[in-house]
């Protein structure tokens, strides 16, 4: 079983930088990702880092946000930089596990005030 907890959600005036974290515990993890979700709207791919490092981002984050795990995907991390209101979400964290169902965490919010 994998757990999943989010932190370094919060304020911030556009233009600033958030880091968000996921601690993930369990094992069989091959994939991670950030999803974020606004009212109204599917949740959507933000980051995804899949074993061996490869890295794919949605355009709106490119150059801005970079996803890292450390080597037992244990951690996940997500730098935020030149944010923006759009970027105001509630962000997951997603694990795909080795012959197990989709994980979550319970999200964290981020605000970027104009």
């Amino acid at each position: 079983q994998v757990h999943l907890v989010e932190s370094g959600g919060g304020y911030v005036q556009s233009g600033g930088s958030l880091r968000l974290s996921c601690a993930a515990s369990g094992s069989g993890i091959y994939a991670m990702s950030w999803y974020r979700q606004t009212p109204g709207k599917q949740r959507e791919l933000v980051a995804k880092i899949l074993s061996g490092g490869s890295t794919e981002y949605v355009d709106s984050v490119k150059g801005r946000f970079t996803i890292s795990v450390d080597s037992e995907w244990n951690i996940l991390s997500l730098p935020m930089n030149k944010l923006e209101p759009e970027h105001t979400a509630v962000y997951y964290c997603h694990a795909q596990v080795v012959a197990s169902v989709d994980h979550w965490g319970q999200g964290t919010q981020v605000t970027v005030s104009s």
